[in-house]
């Protein structure tokens, strides 16, 4: 599904060139559950950034279920964006004056999904994180765990090909977190493939492979 070869990516930083990615090559097969580690700093967030279409690598390749992605504009990395990667933050990213129906069902909206099948595909979402009850609920109304699985829920709906999920710990006590991963193993049971960006060696070592990054380098754990 994803398949890295020699990325480079370099940033400026006042008289400073700093190499977020060092010729980085990695693969993901379809359906696998993947970690990738590293301590601040290490390229970990420019890595997640270019696997999720988010940015662009200076040299190198990516294909995304074949996709030379470096050939795309602007708006086709959108759409593929929209269609084929789910995004689960850490931060939850949920808009605070909709509903968690409402949070979910966004994304459908954006690709023009008829309403009686993204009411369908909603409600499918709330059941798979165990939320239907709490639907009608604003973010404000819902425990930090809660938020997560309607970001979980937005990410599952428009039934991507990939969950990429960053630091979606990071915000919770220890108990919510190992519910959270707890629903990432059964969404990886049921077939889904994710990529789980994390600084936690818990948490890393809960996905199928460690992929670890340092110093914008990349190598199996």
């Amino acid at each position: 599904m994803i398949e890295l070869n020699n990325l480079c990516k370099t940033y400026e930083i006042g008289d400073d060139t700093v190499r977020a990615l060092d010729h980085a090559s990695l693969c993901i097969e379809d359906g696998e559950f993947v970690s990738i580690i590293g301590p601040s700093g290490s390229g970990k967030s420019t890595l997640m950034n270019v696997i999720g279409c988010l940015d662009v690598a200076d040299e190198g390749t990516y294909l995304l279920d074949g996709m030379p992605i470096e050939e795309f504009s602007d708006d086709e990395l959108a759409r593929i964006r929209n269609e084929k990667i789910g995004f689960v933050f850490q931060n939850f990213n949920l808009l605070s004056k909709l509903s968690a129906q409402e949070n979910i069902e966004l994304p459908l909206v954006y690709q023009q999904i008829p309403k009686q099948e993204r009411k369908r595909r909603v409600d499918e979402a709330l059941d798979r994180v165990a939320l239907r009850k709490r639907k009608n609920h604003r973010p404000m109304e819902l425990s930090g765990g809660q938020q997560q699985r309607v970001a979980i829920a937005r990410a599952l709906v428009t039934k991507p090909s990939l969950i990429l999920a960053d630091e979606p710990t990071g915000n919770l006590d220890s108990k919510t977190g190992d519910e959270i991963m707890t629903l990432f193993h059964e969404l990886h049971d049921q077939g889904n493939t994710i990529v789980l960006i994390t600084h936690d060696e818990k948490v890393a070592d809960q996905a199928e492979r460690k992929i670890r990054i340092l110093d914008g380098k990349v190598f199996d754990a």
